[in-house]
């Protein structure tokens, strides 16, 4: 098996990549000590992620640390010069951009069907599926990484069920990655994807932010820097405060999109903007996706209810509710940072990828790890900051004797003068 790609003639405009690779000093530093300890060589690695210049540099690195890397990518995720680039090195590829649901599926099989011993994941959809249809590849597996919040949530509740039967290390969780990825990066790649899709300012606009985890703190503050008065909506009351404790308005989701101009979910959660909210918004209200699953605007069930298409333009398309409301959804409810934009910065996406290829070491130089959900060990997640940082040009104090001395103990006696 080679591959499934769109063009290969495309190869040579996938070289964005090496621009990616310049800018990306953790994947790069990590990358040549796996090659050079030797920890990944002959390993089958399949790599399940949006198919972008920068993902293509965790891949490529992969592979020439001595692992056999297969990649696939859902088609709305796919730049095929990207994939062209890839296939172009000796990779198989199983990615297109104008690949349905179907064959979205049948690629992510062919990458199982490659046995790869290790899956690096982005919403957990490749290892739920190696689970339900490839049983006899997940028992060869040494284990899979995961860098989603919404890919490590099923996985929990996968090991809660005792449905999880290898070692997933949960690279999302990693302070190295969340406190970057989820909040900087993606706040600010939603935030501009939906101000160049939508074709407006946010100055002045009333924005619902749904949801304030990470990606909705961060979302938030970019749009209340570009002069956005932003409403948040939560269903944990902690969550919440924080949101009221950072300035914003908090109300319920229901209430808060009969005034909105845009609103903006990232929670990861099917259905969370549903066919009542979609009802109830202003005409030409915007709605978009930061959350990254399937039907976080339920518009099937908006569709079944008897909302119409009448007009596309791009990757914004705009539907009639039953109402007589014109709702404009951005890219079809897709993730919109990544399906209709490239994704998060680099200097962001280099933290997350390091992560990734620190649990990936961190799975392959502990074989004893049982099946469940695994954190990074903090001085792996440590270090992958401290790299950054050098990259930055930061550096790092050191703790006194004294200050460690008194870190030590616990008589109080002992830090008296």
């Amino acid at each position: 098996m080679t591959g499934r790609i769109a063009d290969a003639s495309l190869w040579r405009a996938g070289l964005r990549i090496e621009w990616a690779r310049a800018h990306m000093p953790v994947t790069s530093a990590l990358a040549a000590r796996l090659a050079s300890e030797g920890t990944v060589a002959g390993i089958r690695i399949g790599v399940s992620d949006v198919l972008e210049p920068k993902t293509a540099t965790v891949a490529l690195a992969l592979a020439e640390a001595g692992a056999e890397v297969t990649v696939t990518s859902a088609g709305r995720n796919t730049d095929d010069a990207v994939a062209a680039a890839l296939a172009h090195a000796g990779l198989p590829v199983y990615a297109r951009a104008d690949a349905e649901r179907a064959e979205d599926r049948a690629n992510a099989l062919a990458l199982i069907d490659h046995r790869p011993q290790v899956i690096v994941d982005d919403g957990a959809s490749t290892i739920r599926l190696a689970h339900l249809e490839r049983p006899d590849v997940v028992a060869e597996m040494r284990g899979a990484t995961e860098q989603t919040t919404s890919g490590v949530r099923p996985l929990r509740r996968m090991q809660a069920d005792g449905a999880l039967r290898i070692p997933v290390v949960a690279a999302n969780d990693a302070r190295s990655k969340s406190l970057f990825d989820n909040m900087h990066g993606t706040g600010q790649s939603v935030v501009f994807a939906v101000a160049d899709v939508a074709d407006r300012s946010l100055r002045g606009a009333t924005v619902v932010v749904v949801g304030y985890g990470r990606v909705g703190t961060g979302i938030a503050q970019h749009c209340a820097a570009l002069g956005a008065r932003v409403v948040v909506t939560e269903t944990d009351a902690v969550a919440a405060l924080q949101a009221a404790f950072a300035g914003y308005e908090v109300r319920p989701l229901a209430e808060a999109v009969r005034r909105a101009d845009i609103v903006i979910s990232a929670t990861g959660i099917r259905h969370t903007i549903d066919v009542a909210h979609l009802d109830a918004l202003p005409d030409g209200a915007i709605v978009a996706v930061g959350g990254g699953v399937g039907q976080e605007i339920a518009l099937d069930a908006a569709r079944a209810a008897g909302a119409v298409e009448i007009s596309r333009d791009a990757a914004m398309s705009v539907l009639r509710m039953p109402s007589g409301t014109r709702v404009r959804v951005l890219d079809d409810g897709n993730c919109l940072n990544v399906s209709a934009a490239e994704g998060n910065p680099v200097e962001i996406m280099d933290l997350s990828f390091g992560v990734q290829l620190a649990s990936v070491a961190h799975l392959l130089v502990t074989p004893d790890l049982a099946p469940g959900v695994h954190e990074l060990p903090r001085a792996a997640d440590d270090e992958v900051a401290a790299i950054a940082l050098g990259s930055f040009g930061g550096a790092l104090d050191v703790p006194s004797a004294a200050q460690m001395a008194f870190l030590a103990a616990w008589n109080p006696e002992d830090g008296d003068e």
